[in-house]
């Protein structure tokens, strides 16, 4: 099978090569241009986000809280010290 000239090799074009201070220029057009897709969310959103963390974090407690005291009366009933529950 023959190459035509419509078919690519796969691989980009060289870009050239940047000095120290085009990296540097290159990156913080970069982050700008980044920065302007940023939306900031309405005062409504960032309630919801507020108490969606917040409720989270305090079912965490909850689960590690249970699991804490499970495990330290677990531990105090195996080697007979003294229990939390009394």
């Amino acid at each position: 099978m023959t190459e035509t000239a419509s078919s690519s090799s796969g691989r980009p074009k060289q870009a050239r090569k940047l000095g120290f201070f085009g990296r540097i220029a290159l990156f913080v057009r970069q982050v700008i241009g980044e920065l302007r897709k940023v939306v900031t969310p309405t005062r409504q959103e960032l309630l919801n986000y507020t108490l969606v963390v917040l409720g989270f974090v305090i079912v965490m407690m909850v689960v590690v809280f249970v699991l804490d005291f499970l495990f330290g009366t677990g531990v105090g009933w195996v080697f007979g010290g003294t229990s939390t529950t009394k």
